[in-house]
């Protein structure tokens, strides 16, 4: 009897210690909630009640610098039309996110790890962001960079943006054979036989599968097309063309981009150009949330099978309205939708399935065991515990770049220089649109009930027209000739540009340009 404490004490205190570090796990607050409590402030009093509620929830250095809240701040920043705050909270991401790039080219099997997913939970696992958002990032410090007019340096986001890709591309294929390896060794498969009861159908759709990956997006290589048009780098912006055709075939405004690039840039159409090349970017609606679901599956242990609970992320098909117009000056152009934000996460996702039900499973078996432990050395009681800390501790990992929009679209087109009243889907903007110079980029954010206009990227100088000539004929005379020798398609982009039904009677000379070869559709 008196050696009977000794023995019970160490056993009691072990029992004690490690379902107190589970049942602390599930302290960890959800990442969607986070978001809701952030949006509802938004919604009652704007995008600065929305920042204001994001800071509040980062009280310590290392929470002030983490990767998920400054891609959150970032682009809250972004909206409110702060772009330097936003370009250096997306710079402190952007930090994060090359310490990956770093470990991922000389030290892979570190993020390969996973120890405490696999142990414990998935949301243990330091946040490295999902593939689209590291992608997203680069292109928005290029699109934070040409608001200001800092080209060059948008130049170098842009080229980053291409080497980020491969860098990815290579690491999954690690990544995915290491998880297959781990997993068999446990006696676990990739079949995907351990999801019964899960929607496969939300990864499975057409549009999920039409992807090529889960990282790569057609605006991000648009962009890279677009901005080294504007520099001047007729040989650089092909291949940003090509690319995004590549990940978006059948869009009529990305091919017109490739199509008429030589047009577009030759020393002849620039010195006849007449109106301004504007290229709209229109987000709308927010990327979507992870929603956990949870799952059981047989574990073998030392006492037989048992049942363990796991769960796993769940993201819904968005339901929001497509948009299809935007006018200007008399001329309608046809939004095309070149990314979804919803299908990629869907897309990531599903490429990250068989990993994370590969790591459930190690991390079933290892909970089973542990329970069984529990059991043995606390009885009724140790069981229950271990039981109520493996449940709460098995929660998915909900976090996202959540204040990404839910879909982008662009439209491209030609329209004289000054002010413009824009309205898309019949809904006009509050404010005109002031454009000058050879080129324009437009960004627009539909967001909640309102309409939110970032600043507009110009460059280049269109040719002085001679003051003998009168205005506002010379225009149309001067653009007139470049219509006859070169092909319509390539002096204004036909698939870019369709006349509206009625135009303003006070400016047909204006849009004449534009209207012209859009007749040969």
């Amino acid at each position: 009897m008196t050696h009977s404490p000794p023995q019970f004490r160490p056993r009691l205190l072990w029992v004690l210690a490690l379902s107190a570090a589970l049942t602390g796990c599930a302290t960890m607050q959800s990442h969607d909630k986070l978001t809701n409590d952030m949006q509802s402030a938004g919604r009652s009093g704007g995008i600065p009640a929305a920042l204001a509620s994001l800071e509040s929830t980062a009280k310590t250095q290392e929470e002030k610098t983490a990767l998920l809240y400054n891609l959150e701040r970032g682009e809250l920043l972004r909206m409110d039309r702060r772009y330097p705050d936003s370009t250096s909270a997306f710079l402190l991401a952007d930090s994060k996110v090359k310490e990956w790039e770093d470990t991922a080219k000389s030290n892979p099997s570190k993020l390969m790890g996973n120890v405490g997913a696999a142990l414990v939970s998935e949301r243990l696992k330091v946040y490295e962001g999902q593939d689209y958002e590291k992608v997203w990032l680069t292109t928005r410090l290029a699109l934070n960079r040409m608001a200001v007019g800092d080209f060059e340096n948008a130049r170098v986001d842009i080229k980053r943006t291409h080497e980020r890709e491969a860098i990815i591309a290579e690491f999954r294929a690690k990544e995915t054979l290491a998880a297959e390896d781990e997993a068999k060794s446990k006696g676990a498969t990739s079949s995907g036989k351990e999801l019964n009861g899960y929607p496969v159908e939300t990864l499975n759709d057409p549009e999920v599968l039409a992807l090529k990956n889960g990282y790569s997006n057609a605006l991000s290589h648009y962009l890279a097309g677009f901005l080294y048009e504007m520099l001047n780098e007729p040989g650089l912006a092909a291949p940003g063309y090509r690319k995004a055709i590549e990940l978006k075939p059948g869009t009529p405004v990305l091919e017109e981009g490739l199509r008429g690039l030589d047009n577009r840039t030759g020393f002849t159409w620039k010195r006849r150009q007449r109106m301004t090349d504007v290229l709209f970017i229109v987000e709308a609606g927010d990327a979507p949330a992870r929603k956990p679901k949870a799952f059981t599956i047989p574990v073998p242990t030392g006492s037989g099978m048992v049942t363990a609970s796991i769960s796993y992320p769940v993201i819904e098909p968005s339901r929001d309205p497509l948009l299809t117009t935007l006018s200007a000056a008399g001329t309608e152009l046809k939004l095309e939708k070149v990314v979804d934000v919803n299908v990629m996460a869907r897309r990531a996702l599903k490429d990250e399935m068989p990993g994370m039900v590969l790591r459930g499973f190690t991390r079933a078996v290892a909970k089973g065991v542990m329970q069984n432990e529990l059991q043995k050395r606390g009885g009724l009681l140790g069981g229950i515990v271990g039981a109520v800390a493996s449940v709460a501790t098995e929660q998915a990992d909900d976090r996202m770049w959540r204040m990404l929009p839910g879909r982008v679209y662009v439209a491209r087109g030609y329209l004289p220089p000054g002010e413009h009243v824009i309205t898309v889907n019949g809904r006009q903007l509050p404010q005109p649109i002031k454009i000058n110079g050879q080129y324009a980029l437009v960004p627009l954010r539909m967001y909640e009930n309102s309409v939110l206009t970032g600043d507009v990227a110009m460059l280049g100088q269109l040719p002085a027209v001679a003051a003998a000539q009168p205005a506002p004929a010379a225009p149309a005379a001067a653009a007139e000739p470049a219509a006859r020798t070169t092909s319509s398609s390539r002096a204004v982009p036909k698939t870019m540009v369709k006349p509206a039904a009625t135009k303003p009677a006070a400016a047909p000379a204006a849009s004449k340009p534009a209207a012209a070869p859009a007749a040969k559709n």
